[in-house]
């Protein structure tokens, strides 16, 4: 089940009336849209969209029948349980871009418009705070950081140095691999923002 089934399945679910609305599935041999409504209280609507998306998600079969007037489809319950079994393995970050990305030589940006806020230990980052806009469009986006990414972006090199690798200021900040996902996940979106600049490393031998 990926993420767009597993929250299909979690707005049936979570309906006031999702219970009821199985109970019926359970007691009827088959039944249609309007006549669940009907039994439901429930707009014709509701209730059609409901049943689709039961089908949708192999938790329900529908038969069309037309019974000498324009043809509808009638539903059942298909199975007895449902498990929900959400696959997280895709959001795991590629090992190889991973490893590519550490060779990115990286600085903060000049004029960033974004305020580093040290912790009191004073060393590590605990938050960035990034302005975008002017005047009343003027906006506030703060990222609070996890300690890895504090640190490591309290060894960021200033706008003045010379860019260093994301691999080479982890060394420095002594960041431990399992950690490096994030500490990629936060540069990545430091880029995004224009807070941090990055220089793709030499391919040359």
């Amino acid at each position: 089940m990926d993420f767009t089934q597993a929250a299909k399945l979690g707005s049936c679910l979570s309906k006031d009336y999702a219970e009821d609305f199985f109970a019926l599935l359970a007691t009827y041999r088959n039944i249609s849209a309007s006549e669940a409504a009907s039994r439901l209280n429930l707009h014709i609507k509701t209730a059609q969209d409901f049943l689709e998306d039961l089908f949708s998600l192999g938790i329900a079969d529908r038969e069309e029948v037309s019974e000498g007037k324009r043809p509808y489809f009638r539903y059942n319950l298909a199975v007895r349980q449902i498990s929900m079994n959400l696959d997280l393995n895709p959001l795991f970050p590629a090992e190889d871009p991973e490893k590519e990305r550490l060779g990115l030589k990286i600085r903060e940006a000049q004029n960033s418009r974004a305020r580093f806020t040290t912790s009191r230990s004073n060393d590590y980052i605990s938050s960035v705070v990034i302005w975008s806009g002017e005047g009343r469009e003027r906006r506030e986006r703060k990222l609070n950081l996890s300690i890895p990414q504090g640190r490591f972006l309290f060894h960021l090199p200033f706008p003045t140095a010379e860019p260093v690798s994301i691999e080479d200021i982890a060394v420095r900040a002594g960041i431990e691999g399992n950690n490096i996902p994030e500490i990629i996940d936060i540069v990545n979106v430091l880029i995004d923002f224009e807070v941090i600049e990055g220089t793709a490393p030499s391919t040359r031998p």
